[in-house]
């Protein structure tokens, strides 16, 4: 048995890294008895962890909120990967937290030991940050629709579309995705019956949120191609359908969810979905592609694409 100052971190850590613990649970992986484990509870509480207890055969512990934030027990990997992300959150497109990122990274660094510190800095003086090119989003809205997607509830709120014009949603909260640009929350929308993306920085929740729901399979197992392909085709002013002369899988690895959808025709001939902001740029786009192509739709496409053939000959010639 590990001697009672061990137990107690190691119980700690069980219980910031889990939900929810049955006693024999927690009992079975401190190697000890159930009643150890109320005493153990009744010790962290004593030193202010608010361990909150749940009698009866489905009930258990688990670590709540408490009046003061209780020191975290972090493992080497874990205060590392704290470390970087509290560097990239001071230049990152969660608007309203940079100081203080920067403040809880001092005082992170402070503890670390060197073996860590050192770790972070080799990491961080090998990252370049760019520029965001995205709106920021305010991180009370962040923290606000991850605790809805964490409990399943309902969450209700004010959306903003491209237009400026606001609705009310009321959804059931799936996940929150980062293209690298913008933040998206994945959720079905309650009233119109299906899944939507909805952007972060448009959305203003309404609290309390509602009631619990029981989640639901995702629209896809990749979210993050779902939004990115979302996201891109949303934008689009312009769409076309071309034939391409290549095989599917001999130009997969350069469409990206963002520029469109390959669809297999033959051994010889792939069909690309795509769009851009006008059909001009489309033309010069699909130039780009360097393969054989026929314009399938629109049929306007096809007098941009001659009109840029007839440019590039020109400028050949001279």
């Amino acid at each position: 048995m590990l001697p009672t100052s061990a137990r107690l971190l190691r119980l700690l850590s069980l219980l910031q890294a889990h939900r929810e613990w049955s006693g024999p649970a927690l009992a079975a992986r401190l190697g000890v008895t159930t009643r150890t484990v109320r005493n153990d509870v009744e010790r962290l509480r004593e030193l202010g962890y608010p361990v909150d207890a749940t009698p009866g055969p489905s009930g258990g512990y688990r670590l709540g909120p408490g009046a003061e934030v209780p020191p975290l027990l972090l493992d080497d990997e874990e205060a590392v990967a704290v470390a970087v992300g509290l560097r990239s959150a001071a230049l990152g497109s969660v608007g309203g937290i940079e100081e203080t990122s920067v403040r809880a990274l001092a005082k992170l660094e402070q503890v670390l030991p060197s073996r860590l510190r050192h770790r972070v800095s080799t990491l961080t003086s090998a990252m370049v940050p760019a520029p965001g090119a995205g709106p920021t989003v305010a991180a009370e809205v962040l923290t606000a629709i991850a605790a809805a997607v964490r409990d399943h509830q309902r969450l209700r709120f004010d959306y903003a579309d491209h237009a400026g014009r606001t609705t009310r949603r009321d959804t059931e909260p799936h996940r929150l995705v980062h293209t690298g640009r913008r933040w998206y929350l994945v959720a079905w929308d309650v009233e119109r019956d299906g899944w939507r993306t909805f952007r972060a920085d448009r959305v203003g929740p309404r609290i309390p949120t509602g009631p619990r729901f029981v989640p639901r399979e995702p629209p896809a197992q990749d979210l993050a191609e779902y939004v990115t392909r979302g996201a891109g085709s949303a934008m689009w002013q312009a769409r076309a359908r071309v034939r391409l002369h290549v095989p599917a899988a001999a130009i997969a690895g350069r469409i990206t969810p963002a520029m469109g959808t390959l669809e297999p025709l033959d051994d010889g001939h792939c069909v690309f979905s795509t769009g851009s902001d006008s059909l001009p740029m489309l033309a010069n786009y699909l130039g780009f592609l360097g393969v054989d192509f026929d314009v399938l739709d629109p049929p306007e496409l096809a007098e941009h694409i001659a009109a840029l053939g007839a440019r590039l000959l020109r400028a050949a010639a001279r």
